[in-house]
């Protein structure tokens, strides 16, 4: 059962925790809500690309041959094909790499989807590749080239969402899928909740898809799952994990009662799904940080006009701010944290602005 959440009665993004409960499952809860309900939430879906989870919540309903249905199953269609497509592509980019001999690992992505009844439920982005740091500049090169240039991967130095973890470790403890005739490396389920979970935080929770990712993958986890693995190291770190399981099961209704931080994940910050909920309203990649900047701070520096007003779109998320910082989910203010993400933000930009001049300078 979805726990009510302190929102406004008609919130659309009420709608959208409603839509996308349990949509990870082989036979989901019904949507319970209207035709018209189907309406407003269905943009929200689709533009957040949690669409084709929407068809397969309503796909045994009365609510399946609605008009905003029809737009939800055309999603479902379009992933299922490119689903393929995808898997065709990532066997490419592992191919290429390992020629060249790079240590890679894949995360997110098929690695998050083969957690759901169907590929066709979860769309695919960007291939996002780690990899060694002493190896990072030799990956580059060989995706920059003219073989790996057709591939759109998102290439990260080491895990940075792993919040705490070794990069040998990851390694190490990685599984393998086979995907086409290459074996692609991903991480074990442990390090790959802790990731999800991190992941979300860090991007402030804005997309209602990543929830489900998290949802599916303490749902699916496998027998001997290991919990001290999941939650070992920095306290803060581990709390940053339990949080975010108990937004899966505040908003979407993930089964935690079998967890052994049941109680805790529970214990959510009073200040932390009101905050999920505002992003909700607005589900869309234009509008998060840093899409919605209007230009790049380097061109207020001759052109002001406006900065007031984009230094505004620029204001970080409380959640992202405080992930960002390393600090606790507690009951505190976010204020804190959000300047202190300003003034980091700001001194990294002054330190450009004077490295730059010292090149110039040099020259």
């Amino acid at each position: 059962m979805i726990k009510t959440v302190a929102v406004p009665p008609q919130s659309t993004a009420r709608l959208v925790a409603s839509a996308l409960a349990g949509a990870w499952r082989p036979s989901p809860p019904a949507f319970g809500g209207s035709a018209n309900d189907l309406d407003a939430v269905a943009p929200l879906l689709l533009g957040s690309g949690a669409g084709a989870l929407g068809w397969w919540k309503i796909r045994h309903t009365e609510l399946r041959d609605a008009p905003a249905a029809q737009e939800l199953r055309q999603a479902y269609r379009l992933h299922t094909l490119q689903s393929a497509l995808h898997e065709r592509r990532i066997e490419q980019v592992f191919k290429l790499l390992g020629e060249s001999g790079v240590d890679a690992v894949l995360v997110k992505g098929l690695a998050a989807s083969r957690l759901y009844p169907e590929a066709g439920l979860r769309p695919f982005g960007d291939i996002d590749v780690c990899v060694r740091p002493e190896q990072f500049a030799v990956a580059a090169a060989v995706l920059s080239g003219p073989r790996g240039q057709e591939f759109s991967v998102d290439l990260h130095r080491g895990f940075e969402d792993a919040a705490g973890r070794g990069d040998d470790e990851l390694f190490a403890r990685a599984e393998v899928l086979r995907v086409g005739g290459v074996d692609v490396p991903v991480l074990c389920p442990e390090d790959h909740l802790r990731l999800l979970c991190v992941h979300l935080l860090r991007h402030g929770a804005w997309r209602p898809l990543w929830l489900c990712d998290v949802a599916a993958a303490v749902e699916h986890r496998p027998e001997g799952f290991d919990w001290s693995r999941l939650l070992r190291g920095d306290g803060r770190r581990a709390r940053w994990v339990t949080c975010a399981v108990g937004l899966a099961h505040e908003l979407l209704g993930a089964r935690i009662q079998d967890t052994p931080f049941e109680r805790e994940s529970r214990r959510l910050p009073r200040w932390l799904v009101p905050e999920v909920m505002k992003s909700w309203e607005t589900p869309y990649t234009h509008l998060q940080t840093p899409m919605r900047h209007r230009a790049p701070m380097t061109h207020y520096l001759r052109r002001p006009r406006g900065v007031l007003k984009d230094l505004a779109n620029r204001w970080p998320n409380p959640i992202e701010a405080t992930i960002r910082l390393g600090g606790p989910f507690n009951e505190l203010p976010r204020l804190p944290f959000q300047v202190g993400n300003v003034l980091v933000r700001t001194a990294r930009f002054v330190s450009g602005l004077s490295a730059g001049a010292r090149g110039e300078r040099r020259s």
